[in-house]
């Protein structure tokens, strides 16, 4: 699911793709439920491509989200955008210990805090995505099999 949530830079909050087309996208606020296009000008990245930097490499955001998850049970985080800085750390240390001091900073840690709580505020689950891409590798590794037999 964290594929059709997109943040757009210089814009607040995040948004889910509702439909899309060649030059326009329309998209939703989830935060007041508007909807209104996107044009292909504009920066936009999916939740899905979002990953925290560690020390061992790349952690993806959504493997994020479940150790809060697994934290907070399932609640809103009450740590927000105006806690202070070793707060904020402190919180991020709980869920991802590994996490790169020199990389991520308290503006990093302050998104994916209120991206988390709003995604938790609208129901929005983290592991869909996740069934979902490994059906679609176990269909693609099939599909190259089947591709290799029919060459030999």
């Amino acid at each position: 699911m964290l594929s059709n949530i997109l943040s757009i830079a210089g814009r607040p909050g995040l948004y889910k793709l509702i439909s899309t087309n060649k030059n326009l996208n329309i998209i939703e606020s989830l935060s007041d439920g508007k909807r209104f296009p996107l044009h292909a000008r504009e920066k936009v990245i999916t939740l899905s491509d979002v990953s925290v930097y560690t020390d061992e490499g790349d952690t993806p955001l959504r493997e994020v989200f479940k150790a809060i998850r697994e934290k907070q049970a399932e609640e809103k985080i009450p740590v927000d955008a105006k806690s202070s800085s070793k707060e904020l750390f402190s919180f991020l240390e709980e869920v991802l210990p590994n996490y790169s001091r020199e990389s991520v900073y308290a503006s990093d840690v302050k998104k994916i805090i209120a991206w988390y709580n709003l995604l938790t505020e609208h129901g929005i689950d983290f592991e869909e995505e996740e069934e979902a891409e490994e059906e679609e590798e176990a269909e693609e590794k099939q599909e190259q099999e089947e591709q290799g037999e029919e060459k030999a």
